[in-house]
This record gives structure tokens, C-alpha cells and sequence, in this order.
């Protein structure tokens, strides 16, 4: 996997300055970093949930 620099960043980042304008970039790095937020908080609730449950086990069936 290829290092990235400061370099690659700064490029990056002004390539979307370019492409997506001023007022449209801190609009897309908070969409980018709830999304972000929101994955982290999927996982870190999937682990959890990895226990038997006891309440689906212990219903009637009929």
C-alpha cells in the first residue's frame, strides 16, 4: 500500500477546492466525517451484539 504524504494531501485537497468550490467543501468534509462517525458506531455496535441473546430463546413457540 502506497504512503501518503502531506504532498498527496495538499493536491487532493486542492483539487476539490477546484472541483467543488469554496463554499461546497466544508459542506462535503462534514458529510464525510458523520459518515465516517456513523461506521464507527456500527461496528463498535456489532461487537456488541455478537452475545446470544437469552429473551428469543426462552419465547414459546406455537
Amino acid at each position: 500500500m502506497p504512503n501518503i504524504g502531506p504532498t498527496e494531501i495538499i493536491v487532493v485537497l486542492v483539487i476539490a477546492l477546484l472541483v467543488f468550490g469554496p463554499r461546497r467543501v466544508p459542506e462535503l468534509g462534514r458529510s464525510l466525517g458523520k459518515g465516517i462517525r456513523e461506521f464507527k458506531d456500527t461496528l463498535s455496535s456489532d461487537a456488541t451484539d455478537d452475545e446470544p441473546k437469552e429473551e428469543k430463546a426462552s419465547l414459546p413457540r406455537g
